[in-house]
């Protein structure tokens, strides 16, 4: 149940017997900050009161007059200039617990119209370390895949890992020409990943490249990329 919609339906008709006819509910039910306050709270006696140009307080008093109390709720209560503050019955919220709990569905029912959903994961660059950032978007797909299946939408979940691009190649590049022999031997990854950055660094800009400017860096990584793909790659520095 939405407590908020369910409520404004009440209010609505309050406000409507009371002479504010063209409030809208809805937008004026929070969730209260603190639960000393009740679960939700009305704040739109204020507004109410300029218009009437009485006190917040006995607007207020005039809509819990004509505030037909549904079951779910305890008795309103009036705080401070005019707030109202709504609270569940803890019986009635204990009993649809215990309704949730015994259906295997939770209460949840299914869509009305089922939808399709694509998820796209982390997708890291495969000749790049992967970090945590990869594990927090691989977890909230999974959890969003897992959630919108449960409700009973057809989800496809895509991880692309990425093809054999120019990253390969600014990778043999930077490999044959930047390696540093001891720090590969030490922790290869770490290395390789430097290299790639290294070999980044020496690529003309996007503005550079429009004027004309060659770019031999680049020009070079794709080579070893096109290499790659014809299988015919070997890695070894020149001499």
């Amino acid at each position: 149940m939405n407590f908020p919609v369910f409520i404004s339906t009440y209010l609505e008709e309050a406000l409507s017997k009371a002479g504010f006819a063209s409030v809208d509910a809805l937008s004026q039910i929070k969730a209260s900050a603190d639960s000393k306050f009740g679960d939700y709270q009305f704040n739109g006696s204020m507004g109410l009161a300029k218009e009437a140009k009485v006190s917040p307080r006995k607007v207020a008093e005039k809509i819990v007059e004509f505030f037909a109390l549904p079951d779910v709720l305890e008795p309103v209560e009036i705080a401070g200039p005019g707030f109202l503050n709504l609270r569940i019955k803890p019986q009635w919220l204990a009993q649809k617990i215990q309704e949730m709990a015994a259906d295997p569905r939770l209460g949840v029912l299914k869509p009305e119209k089922v939808k399709t959903f694509v998820i796209d994961f982390s997708s890291p660059n495969v000749a790049k370390p992967m970090h945590v950032g990869h594990l927090r978007s691989t977890i909230l797909g999974d959890s969003l895949a897992r959630t919108l299946r449960f409700l009973g939408h057809t989800v496809i979940t895509d991880n692309h890992l990425g093809d054999w691009g120019t990253q390969f190649g600014i990778i043999l590049h930077g490999y044959k020409h930047m390696l540093d022999e001891k720090a590969f031997q030490n922790e290869p990854v770490k290395e390789l990943a430097r290299l790639y950055v290294e070999v980044r660094k020496l690529f003309k800009t996007p503005e550079e490249i429009a004027k004309g400017v060659i770019d031999p860096v680049q020009n070079a990584c794709r080579d070893e990329t096109a290499k790659m793909h014809k299988g015919c790659t070997r890695v070894i520095r020149p001499i």
